[in-house]
């Protein structure tokens, strides 16, 4: 058996979860018709492949060793309406930009997973929402329910789970395509600049930065390097991500790796369990413990050093460099006292984690004019904090997780060109949690490439 670990998998199966606590799934109407649904999702190709998430895990086990850092960034939660060829590929910009910026800047590869292609799914604080004497079900991301406080939209329907997997395959085809096929060529290294962007300072600054770019290229050539010939300059990897909430989704997309015999979830690269899922012998566990792919967990600020060193065991019993993913998400306020005892005892633990920093999740809260919103100096707040725990530890700050978006919105407050509370009601578009625009994600680039030289 070619397994890492057959130990660590014994009675497992795609199946096992389900005979576990599963929280945060949707009461189905139709178990017959959703049934249906995975049926059919089963007998459909793998969205990702197993060897492509084997190239992640290593270069997640660089991170690990702290020669290299995670960039993973994208929507809060894909939507089947704001579906378009653009806004990937402006996401896809911001993205690189901000790789350029953390990479240039620190000498530091950067390794690049988008929350796309995948993350249709939210976990919801309540099953049901209630506006005035109406209660309905809670809105559970697109391949569940609909946004629309209506009884028949937020009615849970099976055959959105098609929808999400078609949209996901379509999404990964352009982004494929775009870094594969010249778009993520470093010479276009100006021509990632969003018009919006670029007439900031943020943008300028960043123009500044992939004009010493052109000119090392230029030098190199000069040299007699063929720029042409060498891939890592005319293409780069995007690995996908999700949180793996829903779990009958995961398991129909699972499939046996025909060169090891491994379980590799195909819905994406990189899987993650949050923080109102993490319990240790609950059914999301129970599921990522068999995958090979790489796996994330969420750490809130209640996070006990025994919680996460079960976690750790469970989910990595072999203690694979690059398999396993911790993210800090526990608020500005409160990094700096709940991290430290976390970070020293998976340290003494000798676990090989990618230690990230989620600094969005723990500091959204209700702006006076109602928007549900997060101001990017908390967001760099707990980021600082992040960083200067990890150090103190010595434990390597391996990554950022954020939510962001190509477009020019107006949801998170703060940044250089500065969003006010005024402000939030002119482009304010998410479904579910506020993003920081182009130039806010630029920003926290600059600011984290800052840190990471420190």
């Amino acid at each position: 058996m070619s397994r890492h670990d057959a130990d660590a998998t014994a009675g497992w199966s795609p199946e096992s979860w389900r005979d576990r606590h599963a929280a945060q799934q949707p009461a189905w109407p139709d178990d017959k018709a959703l049934e249906t649904t995975l049926d059919e999702l089963r007998r459909l190709p793998p969205l990702v492949f197993a060897g492509e998430a084997r190239d992640l895990t290593g270069a997640l086990s660089e991170v690990a060793a702290g020669r290299g850092f995670l960039l993973q960034a994208g929507d809060c939660a894909e939507s089947f309406e704001a579906f378009s060829a653009d806004a990937i590929r402006d996401k896809l910009k911001v993205i690189l930009q901000m790789a350029v910026v953390l990479t240039y800047s620190t000498g530091v590869p950067t390794v690049k997973v988008g929350r796309m292609a995948g993350q249709f799914t939210k976990p919801r604080s309540s099953s049901t929402e209630r506006r005035g004497a109406v209660e309905l079900p809670s809105f559970r991301g697109d391949t569940v329910n609909d946004f629309a406080f209506e009884a028949e939209a937020r009615r849970p329907d099976p055959r959105r789970i098609l929808r999400a997997y078609h949209q996901s395959a379509a999404t990964l085809n352009l982004v494929r395509a775009l870094t594969k096929g010249g778009y993520a060529d470093l010479r276009r290294v100006h021509a990632w600049n969003l018009e919006f962007v670029g007439h900031s300072t943020t943008g300028r600054r960043y123009e500044t930065l992939a004009a010493e770019i052109d000119r090392a290229l230029r030098f190199m050539a000069a040299c007699g390097v063929d720029l042409d010939r060498d891939a890592n300059l005319r293409q780069v990897d995007l690995y996908t991500s999700h949180e793996a909430l829903l779990l009958s989704y995961e398991e129909a997309l699972t499939r046996t790796d025909s060169l090891t015999g491994d379980a590799y979830d195909c819905s994406g690269h990189l899987l993650w369990i949050g923080e109102r899922t993490r319990g240790i012998d609950d059914a999301h566990v129970e599921f990522l413990r068999g995958v090979e792919n790489p796996i994330g967990v969420k750490l809130g600020p209640t996070s006990e050093p025994d919680d996460v060193l079960a976690l750790c065991e469970r989910l990595n019993p072999a203690r694979r460099a690059g398999r396993l993913v911790l993210y800090s998400r526990m608020g500005a306020e409160r990094v700096a006292a709940s991290l430290p005892p976390l970070l020293d005892a998976v340290r003494r633990s000798g676990h090989p984690v990618v230690w990230a920093c989620d600094p969005m999740h723990g500091n959204t809260f209700t702006h006076a004019s109602g928007y549900k919103t997060r101001h990017l100096d908390d967001i760099m707040a707990e980021i600082r904090d992040f960083f200067t725990a990890c150090f103190a530890a010595d434990v390597w700050p391996g990554g950022v997780h954020v939510e962001l978006t190509g477009e020019d919105v107006t949801e998170c407050l703060g940044g250089t060109e500065e969003v006010l509370g005024d402000h939030l009601v002119q482009r304010y578009e998410t479904m579910c949690d506020p993003r920081l625009n182009a130039r806010q994600s630029l920003d926290l680039a600059f600011q984290v490439a800052e840190l990471l030289r420190a």
